[in-house]
């Protein structure tokens, strides 16, 4: 069976990757019987590119959809993109500014049309991408978040909505980012700490009462100001209740007012109120009905109102407002302060407060239904402690600004009647006005926030509203598995939205997966310079060695740290398992063996006897016995959401159990006999059920190798993705037989490693004594061929414990392994040695000489005291273990 002598997982990883869509193995059927198993992707932008946090959590989805398809759940696993409202407009009208054009010029219909051609034309890079990297969606239920069915799900809810109360239209404080021209979010700003300044100013008391201080970060606003307040309880300002002051550089007479607002105990305990420009004051221009004076328009320049000032960009309009306060003498003081400044999470631009007329849903309702399923259990988040989170969001949840300034998105299915202004808000477009009769109706301009359509995706991309076979088979969908990033911006949002609208929960688990971190453990970030491509390192190592370079450290609750030293080793990994499957081949070609496979069943087989004799070889025993502990733990690990552990399983049991020893012993066995045998037969079995095992993590590089096995018997699954993933059976369990090996693994480990320690040649054959009892002297008479092959040893053994003798000694409580030394090599080892000794003594003094030293350890970096430390034990241990070999020598 012909297979190439080097791993190379471009050269079969892209073909497989086509193949399993094309082949539309991965369509669920509804219809099918048996346990559902249903997850929705997190859809990303369809502008976007995949980072490796996508790939981390694609692996993960990926890695349980495999694992739960091969259970023979009806699993679904259904993919597709958001519209991404301002991401994608802004994306295409930098495309338009290049061609000297602009939205306003092109009009709305045409902007539109230009947008879906963008999607058609470069919307499709990241789904090419998951698909390279082995996605095992079911793509033929692919969903686009402004397809026509998910289009008219958010005009459905929103609708009901707002028939019930819960949307509602008013003018209130938003925040306006003045270079997306749109409202954001609470949860779309940003907040960063900088160093800003406090301004005081003097504002004179009309009627010759002196004056009042104020302080304010943004002087600019003062403009703007309709009052200024004091506290009612302020005993200093009595004289001022009622009286009225000149607002500084405009000229105007506000009034004092007494409200809550002003701490007394906050700088001179009167502050400035500026209704229109900071959502406190608009709260107190409420309580006092105070006039609203927009001084920053939605450009970020200042307005009509600001007098002089009009047309200056706000940051301009402080410094001239500065200058022109000092000039007249109404600036007491500036003081450095901290101060935290929010910004649009899209474009960075500094968010301005705005009175604003928008679209709101009311949030209270539809939380607290939300906050008791979780209570209930009805939902579980993993880890547990992200539920302290959700709760604290929910419980001080605010009402959510669901209306955007854009063209790109879901338009707000509201339309104003130009004779009675009142508004219709209905699914379809009417043709009247409700109120009224009039034809004259113009349809609201704005869309709504991309969250609205994403909150209901677990149900409107399975056909909702309509019943739909999909919806009642797959809703509520088993998983989400996403990041804490978006908890409140979507997970919160859908688990509402699900309640309210389909009377279920949208899904019965959460899991929140962790960052990918560097070597350094720092977050990966373009400003340094520290991201990775995932589609160059997997072209660099191949997509199965980077999968499991992400699941080793993907324990929940923690990061993942990517680093290069852990991808070269888990496409090591990968070799390793190529090379043992080249070994396998090769040898069933030498010996005739055809290939063959046994019926792989969920539960793991029995070994066969061999032919000549009814008894199992030791190494069969052992290593389906090991093969059925590994299935047990990464079958608990899997459905527990520990992927670390899962890793970890399979990379000991393949690596350092069937391939460094159990393929090994039977090397031997195959130099001895030829045909098909009971050692081949058991040979395939485990290698076949390694693959079935291995397959979730490393998915092209086990259905490659399973597709050879598999030749042409058309009896079995199109995929290796579609055969039962092996579960533990108690009766394939030999713990005899595993105490055995880890014998025979101690003897030959034992003759390695002092050959090794001594640097002595692998391939010189030595002659040794072994002493054993108990357990140690039947393994050593069984697998006495074994011991001398693999150990590369000539074996006296004898029963009982050693005596004193020449020679290098290892010991255990069952056995004593005494390797002999040619006469001829004794001295110029003793000499080489004897120096080494003498050499780790100088280093030992050194090190224990600077850890004396308490001036040096009080002022050393603690990581390089650990350093010393740590090579001081190296060193102590290093120099007892030559020692004992010198002395062994003697």
């Amino acid at each position: 069976m012909q297979i190439e002598k080097v791993y190379e997982p471009q050269l079969f990883e892209p073909r497989w990757a086509e193949w399993w869509i094309t082949s539309g193995i991965y369509h669920a059927d509804p219809n099918k019987p048996g346990r559902v198993f249903s997850l929705v992707i997190p859809p990303p932008n369809v502008t976007g590119v995949l980072h490796i946090g996508h790939m981390l959590e694609h692996t993960e989805i990926d890695l349980t959809v495999r694992w739960h398809r091969m259970m023979g759940d009806n699993t679904l696993w259904l993919p597709g993109t958001d519209h991404a409202g301002i991401a994608t407009q802004m994306v295409v009208e930098r495309e338009l500014a290049k061609q000297g054009l602009d939205r306003r010029t092109l009009g709305r219909e045409e902007f539109e049309r230009r947008v879906w051609q963008w999607k058609e034309q470069y919307g499709g890079t990241i789904k090419q991408q998951m698909i390279r990297l082995g996605a095992s969606c079911d793509w033929s239920r692919e969903r686009f978040t402004l397809d026509p069915g998910l289009s008219r799900a958010v005009r459905e809810v929103f609708v009901r909505l707002y028939d019930k109360g819960l949307i509602y239209r008013g003018e209130y404080m938003v925040n306006w980012c003045p270079r997306c021209h749109t409202a954001l979010s609470d949860l779309e700003v940003q907040h960063e700490e900088t160093e800003g300044s406090l301004w005081h100013i003097r504002y004179p008391v009309n009627g010759g009462g002196g004056s009042v201080v104020v302080a304010t970060t943004r002087p600019e606003t003062m403009l703007g100001d309709t009052a200024v307040a004091i506290n009612p309880r302020d005993d200093r300002y009595r004289a001022l209740h009622g009286r009225t002051v000149k607002l500084p550089l405009m000229g105007r007479d506000i009034p004092i007012i007494l409200d809550e607002l002003a701490d007394p105990k906050f700088g001179t305990g009167v502050v400035k109120v500026t209704p229109a420009h900071d959502p406190n004051d608009f709260e107190a221009g409420r309580r006092h009905d105070l006039p609203h004076i927009r001084v920053i328009g939605e450009d970020g320049r200042m307005t009509v109102a600001a007098g002089v000032y009009q047309g200056l960009d706000r940051f301009e309009a402080r410094r001239k407002v500065v200058e022109d306060l000092q000039a007249q003498g109404l600036l007491v003081k500036v003081e450095t302060h901290q101060l935290a400044i929010g910004k649009c999470q899209r474009c960075k631009a500094v968010v301005e407060p705005l009175v604003s007329i928008q679209w709101f849903a009311k949030m209270k309702p539809l939380a607290e239904p939300a906050i008791k399923a979780v209570e209930q259990g009805r939902i579980q988040f993993i880890p547990e402690n992200w539920v302290k989170t959700y709760y604290e969001w929910m419980h001080n949840i605010r009402d959510w600004c669901v209306s955007r300034q854009l063209w790109w998105g879901h338009r707000i299915p509201a339309w104003h009647c130009g004779d009675c202004a009142k508004v219709n808000v209905a699914v379809e477009a009417p043709t009247a006005c409700a109120h009224c009769g009039s034809a004259r109706l113009e349809q609201d301009t704005d869309v709504l926030d991309t969250w609205f359509s994403s909150a209901l995706w677990p149900f409107s991309t399975l056909g909702w509203p309509e019943q739909t076979r999909d919806l009642a088979a797959y809703y509520p969908t088993s998983l989400l598995i996403t990041g804490f990033d978006i908890l409140f911006f979507w997970v919160a949002r859908m688990i509402m939205m699900g309640l309210e609208c389909t009377g279920d929960i949208p899904f019965r688990q959460v899991y929140i997966h962790g960052l990918v971190r560097d070597a350094e453990r720092q977050k990966m970030s373009k400003t340094k310079g520290n991201t990775v491509d995932p589609l160059e390192i997997t072209n660099r190592y191949g997509t199965d060695a980077i999968r499991m370079s992400l699941l080793l450290g993907a324990a929940p609750g923690t990061d993942i740290v990517l680093s290069e030293s852990r991808m070269e080793s888990s496409r090591a990994f990968a070799n390793k398992v190529w090379n043992a499957a080249r070994f396998i081949f090769l040898n069933m070609e030498r010996s005739g063996v055809q290939p063959w496979m046994a019926e792989g069943g969920e539960e793991l087989p029995l070994p066969e006897p061999g032919s000549a004799s009814l008894e199992v070889a030791l190494e069969d025993r052992w290593i389906f016995s090991r093969l059925n502990r590994a299935a047990d733990e990464v079958n608990r690990a899997v459905e527990n959401y520990r992927y670390h552990d899962a890793a970890q399983t399979l990379w000991r049991f393949v690596w350092h159990e069937f391939c460094d020893w159990y393929v090994e012993l039977k090397k031997l066995r195959f130099r001895e006999a030829s045909g098909m045998n009971a050692d081949w037969r058991n040979m395939l079995t485990v290698f076949e059920a390694v693959l079935r095992l291995l397959h979730p993590v490393m998915p092209f590089l086990t259905e490659e190798l399973w597709q050879r096995l598999k030749g042409e018997r058309q009896d079995l699954p199109p995929s290796i993705s579609l055969v039962r993933y092996p579960r533990y059976n108690q009766a394939a369990s030999f713990n005899r037989s595993e105490r055995q090996m880890g014998v025979l693994q101690e003897i030959i480990t034992a003759a390695r490693a002092m050959r090794a320690d001594l640097k002595l040649d692998q391939k010189q054959r030595l002659d040794a004594a072994l002493y054993a009892h108990e357990t140690a002297i039947e393994v050593a008479r069984d697998q006495m061929n074994a011991i001398e092959k693999l150990g590369n040893l000539e074996v006296e053994l004898h029963e009982g414990t050693a005596p004193r003798m020449a020679g290098l000694r290892r010991s255990t409580t069952e056995f004593d392994l005494i390797l002999k030394i040619p006469e001829a090599q004794i001295e110029g080892l003793s000499g080489r040695l004897a120096k080494e000794v003498e050499q780790l003594e100088k280093l030992i003094a050194n090190s224990r000489r600077q850890l004396d030293n308490e001036v040096f350890v009080a002022r050393a970096p603690e990581q390089v005291v650990a350093s010393i430390r740590e090579k001081l034990a190296e060193y102590a241990a290093q120099s007892a273990k030559t020692r004992e070999a010198l002395e062994g020598l003697k």
